[in-house]
């Protein structure tokens, strides 16, 4: 994307193309304004439309360019936290409504792909979160029983089972949440994107925000070309945030992660490994992840990006690693090859805040971008019609708060990932 093979990688080869858009010129106005064209910001355009809303849409780049578009395509439920934490860090009334929220967002995304008929390579047959030792297998019986203790449907496997389901030993067990599910994250953003303008939402690429000032009682949000007025502006650029809402930037840690892409595995590999296709990831810090697309080619990713010295330590790290979990592929090559970042907050909890008199946001995925992206954009959209009050929402509403270190944690991220995958 943008001329970028290591942007989007696999997801751009084979996604379908986007729908058409435009530079934005001139002056226009309209009841909202959303900024930012991954999950959050087409969603919410999305439920806007559909409710009878103006709504213009300004993404800097091409819809899907930031996380939406280089992510694994693994559509969980919850965050990374495990759920009593959750609840401990927001409190019981408002951590319940939270995991209530993030517990039924994948099932709000296959609704929306099946109601938009998105053709996304959807397959809704649960992830896997596989352990690692005897520490990943404790951390998985914790986390399955919080989820157990309410109502959710995972099953902790044995390591049997998850040899059964993965193709691999390596693993001591595995949490199969049967909410979950897989999809290719550029066509679903693609998708959105359709579904947003088909209901009347008015997109415009290659846009970017360079202002925002008062213009009377509205916003005015202003590109290089044109500018759009209107009373309620939703930011949605998450960790590529820059100026003039360079703030939501600064409070998130930015951890970057790629995915390799091999060419489509034999029919026999694809009857053992994966068989039932679902996504997996593991329990390390420093973690792993695995799935096949619609044509069998197995996409595994990790912590790392694909720049400087990090292109060979990683590409090779792959392959060592693939091996090691699935020796019977025996000789591989990678077609593809992207990365992109993940926003990270100091609680791994996403952030909801007003940026002033009806600018809003919600931001911090931690990982976790298509499902709560989906659900946060339907909240936003939400908060803007009046649907729903700040003190309703599940997140509290705070102001933005500089990441601690920042800089330097982000520099030992990747050259810390380097120095794990260069380990034999």
């Amino acid at each position: 994307m943008l001329g970028d093979p290591r942007s989007h990688g696999l997801w751009e080869k084979t996604a379908p193309a986007a729908p058409p858009a435009t530079v934005l010129t001139g002056d226009h106005a309209a009841d909202v304004v959303v900024v930012g064209g991954g999950y959050t910001g087409l969603s919410t355009a999305l439920h806007l439309a559909e409710a009878g809303a103006g709504v213009i849409l300004l993404e800097a780049a091409e819809i899907g360019f930031g996380g939406a578009g280089r992510n694994v395509g693994l559509v969980n439920a919850g965050m990374w936290v495990m759920p009593d934490t959750l609840v401990e860090t927001l409190g019981q009334a408002r951590g319940e409504a939270l995991l209530d929220l993030l517990g039924g967002a994948p099932r709000l995304v296959f609704d929306l792909i099946e109601k938009h008929g998105i053709a996304c390579e959807a397959v809704r047959r649960g992830t896997l979160h596989c352990a690692v030792g005897t520490s990943g297998l404790e951390e998985l019986r914790k986390r399955s029983e919080q989820w157990l203790r309410r109502g959710a449907p995972v099953e902790l496997l044995d390591a049997s089972q998850t040899a059964g389901k993965t193709g691999t030993t390596a693993f001591a067990a595995a949490l199969l949440d049967r909410r979950a599910g897989t999809i290719q994250p550029l066509a679903y953003a693609r998708g959105l994107a359709q579904a947003a303008m088909t209901a009347g939402a008015v997109i415009h690429i290659g846009s970017r925000v360079l202002s925002i000032g008062r213009a009377g009682s509205n916003w005015r949000v202003a590109t290089a070309q044109g500018s759009v007025s209107g009373e309620q502006v939703v930011v949605a650029t998450d960790a590529y945030s820059a100026a003039p809402w360079s703030t939501l930037r600064a409070e998130q840690v930015r951890l970057p992660y790629f995915n390799f892409a091999t060419e489509p595995l034999p029919d026999d590999l694809q009857r053992t490994i994966l068989p039932e296709r679902q996504g997996a990831w593991d329990t390390k810090s420093v973690l792993s992840s695995f799935r096949l697309d619609q044509t069998g080619r197995l996409v595994f990713g990790s912590v790392g990006a694909l720049r400087g010295t990090g292109l060979a330590v990683h590409r090779a790290w792959a392959k060592r690693a693939l091996r090691r979990l699935f020796p019977q592929i025996g000789s591989l090559r990678f077609e593809a090859e992207w990365f992109g970042v993940i926003g990270m907050t100091d609680d791994n909890l996403p952030r909801f805040h007003r940026l002033d008199r009806n600018v809003l946001t919600i931001c911090g995925y931690n990982g976790r971008g298509i499902a709560p992206g989906t659900v946060f954009g339907r909240c936003l959209a939400d908060l803007v019609l009046g649907r729903m009050r700040d003190e309703d929402c599940p997140l509290p509403c705070t102001a933005p708060k500089d990441a601690r270190f920042r800089t330097v944690r982000e520099g030992l991220i990747e050259l810390g990932a380097q120095l794990v995958h260069l380990a034999p």
